[in-house]
């Protein structure tokens, strides 16, 4: 049987560990199943945690296809302190006041990210700038020149019962980084912001609740048994 679903591919939905990469997870799942041809739809953080599709075999040629659709995520942002990363990656390098910051004002400035908007990634994504990735310039103290891209909020949903700590539950297109959301929404506000947690919660009609976690693959045995739940 793991011949023939080798030949056909098909793919798994993990749910990513917090830090690791998503080459650690492609990398591993790579070493338990022997298959070759494996990868992953749509990068995930390390510090993030959720839903990573991962196609093997001829699904691979889907990958394309499954990143462009619509994604989900849960998490937090913190108002009023900043990092170089926009997240918990580094350390806080800045703080701001918060004090002007009402409910009503909150919701002002979420607004304008609703809809179609641009952002530019962090210096610390993995963007391809000159052959190597952004965050590698980043970690070595270099500032690139990352270009504006289009982005879609279908839905900014926030809770602000913790402020300054905010949840936040976002549907986005293809490409958006929550991080910049953070960035950006902190500057709106006139006061900084960074992404304290991240979980990305669906991929189009992908939920996480249906997810396999890596602890679950020890063996090949694992990987084809959860292909074969996600087999059409």
């Amino acid at each position: 049987m793991n011949e023939i679903s080798i030949q056909e591919g098909g793919f798994l939905l993990i749910n990513k560990p917090q830090r690791w990469t998503s080459f650690d997870v492609v990398k591993k799942l790579r070493n338990i199943s022997r298959i070759k041809k494996i990868g992953h739809a749509g990068t995930l953080d390390p510090l993030a945690t959720g839903m990573l599709i991962v196609c093997y075999g001829k699904y691979t040629k889907k990958i394309e296809g499954i990143q462009s659709q619509q994604k989900a995520y849960t998490g937090t942002f913190v108002i009023g302190k900043t990092t170089p990363s926009f997240d918990l990656e580094t350390e806080v390098d800045e703080t701001y006041p918060t004090e002007h910051i009402t409910p009503a004002f909150l919701e002002e400035k979420i607004n304008l990210f609703r809809g179609d908007i641009k952002q530019v990634p962090p210096q610390h994504s993995a963007v391809k700038v000159n052959g190597k990735r952004a965050y590698q310039h980043a970690r070595k103290g270099e500032i690139v020149e990352l270009k504006i891209r289009d982005a879609h909020i279908s839905k900014y949903e926030i809770d602000a019962t913790n402020f300054p700590e905010i949840s936040f539950e976002i549907h986005c297109s293809k490409g958006t980084y929550i991080r910049s959301l953070a960035r950006d929404l902190g500057k709106a506000l006139e006061s900084g912001a960074y992404m304290s947690s991240l979980v990305r919660t669906r991929i189009g009609d992908y939920a996480v609740e249906n997810a396999v976690e890596m602890e679950d693959i020890k063996e090949t045995e694992d990987f084809f048994k959860f292909a074969q739940q996600f087999a059409h």
